[in-house]
């Protein structure tokens, strides 16, 4: 396994490996989430190239990116027994040179949810993974369920860009009383990890109530909302129950399927997750 810093020793590595070759995006601090990409690509690519990198553009003024965890040889340790290829571990100023000033926007499946409470996120996420594409040009790249709105975005700019590249979309990893994977799981105090539970407990109310027949969107919304109240740590940012192509709010009756998703705090953790329904 090789771990590579510039540009062109990328690309000499790259001449050598085998085809088809996957991509697993990440900022590191690697998480149960990040290794169900990384056997999903080993599975499916003869060669395997995970980045990491911490990308502060997606993060908003407010936000934790000093905070954020980072232990490049813990990641490097992990990787290696995956049987990882190359991590692509780029230094900010290959990335962001001096008077950086090209962005990427995705214009229509930004603006909701995360995009109406981190502007600018999606921007910093288009733009990192344009890059890291473009750097690595893999057949595959794969993302996390969790995270579907950025999925949904990256797939959209692979589209609208002519990227030669198959976007897969792989299921949440949960852990057994139904927390998300996250890197942010690990500023939860012993209390906080036990409330964070109340965001999958809300989901899957709202989901028995959808095969038991419930399609109102906002009596699915208010399901969430209730649930959520009912845990004193938890504060609640945005339900959204949403079409599952453009992510636009649904009104009325659901017709066949929603993404059904919410960010809550807990305690000065931001949390999200979703539900896909039927």
């Amino acid at each position: 396994m090789q771990t590579i810093t510039h540009l062109g020793e990328l690309r000499q590595a790259l001449r050598v490996l085998s085809r088809p070759i996957g991509l697993v995006p990440t900022m590191g601090y690697l998480h149960e989430g990040h290794l169900s990409l990384v056997r999903a690509g080993r599975q499916e690519c003869a060669s395997l190239v995970v980045s990491i990198f911490v990308n502060s553009t997606q993060f908003g003024p407010t936000e934790d990116f000093s905070d954020y965890p980072l232990d490049l040889k813990r990641d490097q340790s992990i990787l290696e027994k995956e049987g990882v290829e190359v991590i692509w571990a780029p230094t900010r100023e290959l990335m962001y040179p001096p008077g950086y000033q090209t962005w990427v926007n995705v214009q229509e499946v930004s603006q909701p949810q995360e995009g109406r409470f981190r502007p600018g996120h999606f921007r910093g996420v288009a733009t990192i993974v344009c890059k890291l594409l473009n750097a690595v040009q893999p057949h595959k790249a794969y993302f996390g369920e969790k995270d579907i709105q950025q999925a949904m975005v990256i797939r959209r700019m692979t589209r609208d860009l002519n990227y030669p590249v198959d976007i897969v979309i792989c299921p949440t990893v949960r852990a057994p009383d139904g927390l998300a994977a996250s890197s942010r799981n690990k500023h939860l105090k012993p209390e906080e990890r036990q409330a964070a539970r109340v965001l999958h407990r809300a989901l899957s109310r709202a989901g028995q109530a959808f095969d038991e027949g419930e399609r109102d969107a906002d009596g699915l919304r208010e399901i969430v909302i209730q649930s959520v109240r009912q845990e004193s740590l938890a504060r609640l940012q945005y339900v959204s129950c949403s079409d599952p192509a453009t992510l636009n709010e649904l009104e009325g009756r659901v017709k066949s399927q929603a993404v059904l998703s919410l960010a809550v705090y807990i305690g000065t953790t931001r949390l999200i997750d979703n539900q896909i329904l039927g």
